[in-house]
């Protein structure tokens, strides 16, 4: 393969792919780290309020025990 106009010939491009490779593999990682996280957040917005006052009930019960 032939090095086009701007590009380093030998090694240096291989190093200069690896670096480009690696920036696309971390962007895409992020991504759906992000997605994941975004998703995550809008089911617990979806959650019925029952299954969340069942859980302030529970801290609660948690709470009046700690203090005895």
């Amino acid at each position: 393969m032939f090095p086009l106009a701007g590009e380093k010939p030998g090694p240096e491009l291989d190093e200069v792919r690896l670096q480009n490779a690696s920036k696309q593999i971390v962007q895409a990682v992020i991504l759906r780290a992000v997605q994941q996280v975004s998703q995550e957040s809008q089911q617990r917005e979806r959650r019925p309020h029952g299954s969340m006052s069942i859980q302030r009930e529970r801290g609660k019960l948690t709470k009046k025990h700690e203090k005895k």
